[in-house]
């Protein structure tokens, strides 16, 4: 099964930056979008940033301006750079990488990291 990977996680005062790698397998010749997710307990999963192949990205409203997704194709690996860190930011991050398989779309997710915004 494919998998992703997230690193990057941990505590992070007020106003601080972190920033999350996923790396992907070599197996993703080309994924077409890339993106990044965050959860907290009780709630849905939500949308942080995403990216497509040709570099286009979006962002949720409440991290604009201060997140900036990034990839780098020859090391396999998306990047959430996140500035200006809100306590409200506390939540556990998913990457996710959509991509298009021998019969259909195909989607894999990592299994979490966890971000702290806290004095």
């Amino acid at each position: 099964q494919v998998q992703l990977v997230e690193s990057g996680g941990g505590l992070v005062q007020p106003g601080g930056p972190l920033r999350l790698p996923c790396a992907y397998p070599g197996t993703i010749e080309r994924p077409i979008a890339l993106g990044w997710y965050r959860q907290v307990p009780g709630k849905q999963r939500g949308s942080v940033a995403g990216i497509a192949s040709g570099g286009s990205t979006n962002y949720a409203d409440s991290v604009k301006g201060r997140f900036t997704i990034s990839k780098d194709n020859a090391k396999n690996t998306v990047y959430l750079q996140m500035n200006s860190l809100k306590p409200e930011d506390t939540a556990v991050y998913y990457c996710v990488a959509v991509w298009v398989g021998e019969t259909s779309m195909e989607s894999t997710w990592g299994q979490g990291t966890q971000v702290t915004v806290s004095s």
